[in-house]
């Protein structure tokens, strides 16, 4: 499996990173994306990945929530990451009307200026985005031809949605949201509806963790070993083999990251 999605910079796993990347692999999880969500996030990412080179890669951009604070040369720093052979992927960027923790003029700048940014140094995109679709979809539309793939992770939507991404030929990250009965069941009839091409699977640890775990975890925080809670629930929705969900997830991954397994 490749977890393609994991904040794995974030101080809740400072005190036993090695720990959790060892319970990953013993878990078959054969890869990980570490996620960039503004500058020294991604610089932190990009650093982790070097130590571990063989397994870990990232992304590197500026997540909407951190949108009012870019500094006047971001997008240099941001290209600059992208030289560097472990970043795969320009975000997590998007827009988040949810919170609005950044002005929803500046997200919708910020986000414009990274999806310009993924189509000159021709990477994919890394998206987010809650409670803002029509918005947001209107921005990545003038780019649709001109970057090499796009990636909505951790999808939560309903099937409206899915089938307007899917229609515009994006990926879908589907996490441990798929999990939750309590506010899951939008996405849980849109997953049916993801053909096996399109599929990619992630934890966005250490958030999001699946509440089918049993026994329950006594940590709330999530891991990339929880991976296959995500595969299961996918499986038992859409009809599709466990194996069948990774082989395709796993060869997705790989093409649209340029990953070398």
């Amino acid at each position: 499996m490749i977890d393609i999605g994991v904040n794995l910079t974030n101080a809740r796993f400072d005190k036993d990173r090695a720990d959790i990347i060892l319970r990953a692999k013993a878990n078959n999880v054969s890869a990980m994306l570490v996620t960039g969500t503004n500058v020294a996030e991604s610089q932190q990412a990009l650093t982790l990945c070097q130590q571990y080179p063989e397994y870990l890669s990232c992304t590197a951009g500026v997540h909407p929530h951190d949108a009012d604070h870019v500094i006047d040369n971001y997008l240099e720093q941001l290209r600059e990451l992208s030289t560097h052979e472990s970043v795969k992927a320009i975000g997590e960027c998007g827009l988040d009307f949810n919170r609005n923790f950044s002005t929803p003029e500046n997200q919708q700048r910020v986000f414009s200026q990274q999806l310009a940014l993924a189509a000159d140094v021709q990477l994919p995109v890394f998206l987010h985005q809650r409670d803002a679709f029509d918005s947001w979809l209107a921005i990545i539309k003038p780019f649709i031809n001109k970057i090499p793939a796009f990636v909505t992770h951790c999808f939560t939507g309903n099937e409206t949605e899915v089938k307007q991404c899917l229609a515009h030929d994006m990926y879908i990250g589907i996490t441990g949201w798929l999990c939750d009965e309590r506010r899951g069941s939008e996405l849980r009839a849109a997953v049916k509806h993801i053909p096996l091409e399109r599929l990619m699977i992630e934890t966005d640890a250490p958030y999001l963790t699946p509440r089918t775990i049993r026994p329950k975890p006594k940590s709330s925080r999530n891991e990339p070993s929880y991976l296959p809670y995500v595969v299961k629930a996918l499986a038992e929705i859409t009809g599709y083999s466990e194996q069948t969900i990774i082989e395709y997830s796993v060869e997705n991954s790989r093409y649209v990251f340029n990953l070398e397994l």
